[in-house]
């Protein structure tokens, strides 16, 4: 663990020069320690001994002298590291590392944290999906992810919008209330980049209350090739991993297909045969994946026992009266939701069971949606939320 009062040892500035040395991803960085041992033994050998290993352009670039890029990067990480002591810097030898991940073929040699480190020792779930969620899917993904942190699983995800961020903020409710887990992102930019902007009050909170983590170098943006690599590290940090929903061609099904490469469990909510973004949770229960409709389920699955007092149950996706009741509700509303049901429905085929003129429908269903009885999705279609 670093002290962020100290400059770096030379010990962990060799661990972050092996991290920004061009050529050397995680795959090659773990080949070279395995040969070598620690970084500084890297830096230490000959060409001619590191050749074999690393091939003879990258076996100079190891051979040779710190590089004035590196060398200013070393700087920048050291100043980030005492700006905060909730900024750590954790490399493959240290006792914080992950235990998940070391099970990788391509573990990354050291991570950037910012909160609460202690969070990487216990047993997590990680919860994915789309970007594009529902009203209905982000409110069953903060559900579940409120039970299992109840429950001692901490909440892995990827702080993007839709199913990621609700599944943190039921993680970090869950810990309000009284739970010891909280929820870690992992995020595909430099631990000091907030991404996606308008996550910002969402990312504070998490370095505060949960843990924000980070294999790339502080400044990395948003790039696309970056996020497959963050997928794996959610895939191996989580015993398993829940999709919520996804579309057909998501990173959440390159998750968890990671996550089934790696041993780890995949459970999947399955939705309507009609929604895009059920589409993918279908393939991957068809594929083998668990079908969950609770928390208990996942509970079951992983072997988690949970006290009496603190067992989530077979939570709605919902608080109870979190929305008023439809039996309160005047006599066209109540007739457009029986006829609506929870699949998605066009205005014309609602007419049609509700009995009702288009005016009127409209009417009532803007009221529904108000009172968060309906959603309206795309194409002008809606769905029952309750």
């Amino acid at each position: 663990m670093n002290d962020a009062a100290t400059d770096l040892d030379p010990e962990r500035a060799a661990w972050l020069r092996l991290s920004l040395t061009p050529g050397v991803g995680p795959a090659t960085a773990r080949r070279l320690l395995e040969v070598f041992g620690l970084p500084d033994a890297i830096f230490a050998a000959s060409v001619r001994t590191l050749t074999p290993v690393a091939g003879e352009v990258l076996a100079r670039d190891l051979a040779g002298p710190t590089t004035e890029a590196q060398r200013s990067a070393i700087a920048a990480t050291q100043a980030w590291l005492a700006q905060s002591p909730s900024h750590h810097l954790v490399t493959l030898a240290d006792s914080a590392y992950p235990a998940g991940l070391l099970t990788m073929t391509d573990p990354p040699p050291l991570l950037y944290a910012i909160g609460r480190l202690e969070l990487l020792a216990q047993p997590a779930l990680a919860i994915v999906g789309s970007r594009s969620a529902t009203q209905q899917g982000a409110a069953t993904a903060e559900s579940f992810a409120a039970g299992l942190a109840r429950a001692g699983l901490a909440i892995v995800s990827g702080l993007a919008l839709g199913i990621d961020t609700a599944a943190h903020r039921g993680a970090l409710k869950a810990a309000a209330d009284g739970a010891r887990a909280s929820t870690v992102a992992v995020v595909g930019t430099g631990i000091d980049i907030v991404y996606p902007a308008v996550n910002r009050p969402l990312t504070e909170q998490l370095r505060r209350q949960g843990l924000v983590l980070s294999e790339l170098p502080l400044g990395t943006p948003a790039l696309a090739h970056n996020f497959p690599r963050r997928n794996r590290l959610i895939a191996g940090l989580a015993r398993g991993v829940l999709v919520v929903e996804a579309a057909l061609r998501s990173g959440s099904l390159i998750t968890a297909r990671l996550a089934a490469e790696q041993g780890r469990e995949v459970f999947a909510i399955p939705g309507s045969i009609h929604s895009p973004v059920a589409k993918g949770c279908h393939r991957l229960i068809r594929d083998g994946a668990k079908l969950v409709e609770s928390v208990q389920d996942i509970l079951e699955e992983l072997r988690i026992d949970t006290a009496p007092a603190r067992t989530p149950g077979r939570e709605p996706a919902c608080e109870a009266g979190a929305v008023p009741s439809a039996h309160d509700l005047p006599d066209l509303q109540r007739r457009v939701l029986a006829a609506l049901g929870h699949d998605p429905t066009g205005l014309d085929q609602l007419c049609e069971r509700a009995g009702c003129a288009a005016g009127e429908l409209t009417a009532a269903l803007l009221e529904l949606e108000l009172a968060q009885h309906v959603e309206r999705l795309p194409g002008n279609r809606y769905q029952r939320l309750r």
